[in-house]
Parts: structure tokens; sequence; C-alpha cells
């Protein structure tokens, strides 16, 4: 699948993996739609792009994945200013473990919220042009982390999501792909600000930092959902991403 005049759809994307996942897509062709609740950053991540790719090649929104009004509003313009949808990314997360109503919310019902909104417009059954959809998850949706267990139960469901859509895409024939890509850490804002964000368990953190290999860089993840993109023999994928490389992950099948 070639990105060329293809677009892309990104939340969380105003910095950290986001941002460098719409980097990628644009240096291959792409055009992206930059989503986030952070204005000020995701707008002077516009203009930077702008000078690099030029004004018509991007778009920012700020879009709460929490709101189905925001999501719907962002997916109109999208069509309204690009023409389609052929890509989405669902990268948009939090670790709050005092706050787990809000870290179900975001981590797992804003890819849920969005993907489904985003079917409406990408489903061939529904005159769209098919496409694919890369989610975000973490080691911890394959390895539960005792320091957070809110964050490991959404990450774990963002996994189980993306491997259920991409069996009913098929089933379906929606001509839409579904890969997860599960990072080990990963050198940004949001792991280097959250020890406050660990509530009850903040003293188990110690335990997880002194295990903590070298954090990857968001490029290297970026690199990831891009191949996940365009090799269109991947659906159903899920890559535990770490300092040794991907590895493309295999599960129980017929346990009922």
């Amino acid at each position: 699948m070639s990105l060329g005049g293809k677009v892309a759809v990104v939340t969380g994307a105003a910095k950290g993996i986001g941002k460098a996942i719409a980097e990628i897509f644009l240096q291959n062709g792409a055009k992206v739609v930059l989503l986030d609740v952070d204005e000020p950053t995701g707008k002077r991540l516009k203009n930077g792009l702008d000078q690099q790719f030029g004004e018509e090649r991007s778009l920012f929104m700020k879009c709460s994945v929490e709101s189905d009004e925001d999501i719907k509003a962002a997916l109109q313009s999208t069509i309204d200013t690009f023409g389609s949808i052929n890509i989405l990314c669902n990268n948009a997360g939090i670790l709050r473990e005092g706050d787990w109503e809000k870290t179900i919310s975001i981590n797992l019902g804003g890819v849920i919220r969005m993907t489904y909104a985003a079917l409406e417009h990408m489903n061939k059954l529904s005159g769209g042009q098919g496409g694919v959809v890369v989610n975000t998850s973490s080691v911890a949706g394959l390895d539960p982390l005792p320091s957070c267990p809110a964050y490991s139960a959404t990450k774990h469901g963002v996994v189980a999501f993306t491997r259920a859509m991409a069996a009913a895409s098929r089933a379906s024939e929606y001509g839409i792909r579904f890969n997860v890509v599960c990072p080990v850490r990963v050198q940004t804002d949001f792991f280097s600000s959250v020890s406050q964000n660990f509530g009850q368990f903040s003293h188990l953190l110690g335990a997880l930092q002194k295990s903590a290999e070298r954090a990857l860089d968001p490029s290297e993840v970026a690199e990831c959902v891009l191949d996940l993109v365009t090799d269109e023999v991947k659906n159903g994928e899920t890559v535990l991403l770490s300092q040794s490389g991907r590895k493309y992950l295999t599960f129980p099948q017929n346990l009922q």
C-alpha cells in the first residue's frame, strides 16, 4: 500500500509517538489529520509541518476521544477537506491509576469510539474505500504491570479489540485491516512525567524503573506503524516492539 495521496487520521498527535507517526506518514506522501486535546502544542506542530510539507498536507483539530461530538466533527472535517479516510491510528492515551475511570475512557473507550465512527467513512459496505487501522497498545497489554493495573487492563483491551475487529472485518468484507503495536517504554513526555500518576501503586514503581531497558525512540514505533500500514498482508497482527526488534505474536486458538 503506497501512502501517496492517502489520508491518515492520528489521535494523540501533538507530541511523542503520535507526532512521530504523523511525520513519517507525511514523509511518505500521505496527508495527515492531527487530533489532540493539547491545542497549543498541536498548532505549533502544524506550523512546523507546514514549513516542511506545505499547508495543504495536514490539518490540526482539537479533539477529545471521549467526546462523540468531537470525533464526529473531526472525521467530517477530514472528509470535507481531503475527501476520504484511508488510515486511522488510535494513539491517544494516559496513565492515571488514581483516575482509573478516565484511563479506561481514553485508552480503551477512545479507541472503540474513534474506530466505530471511522468505520462509517472507511467501510466498503457503506461506500468507503477501505484501508487500515493501527492501534497503539503497550507491553503492558501483553504482560500486566503490577504498578498500573488499570492501565494494563486498558492496553489488554486494545489488543483484544484489534484482533476481534480484524476478524470481524475479514468475515464481513469491510476492506479494512486492523493491527496493533505493543512497545516497551518509549522516551516521551508521557513516561517522563507519570511517576506521580501511579496512585496507590506508586511504591511499586522503583522495581519497574530498575528493570527497564533503554527506552525506545518514538521514531522506532512510527517505523513499525508504517510497516503495519503499508504491508497489505498484515491483518490482525500484534507486534511486540522492544530494543531487540519486532516480534509478531501468536495466540492460542479454538479455546471454546
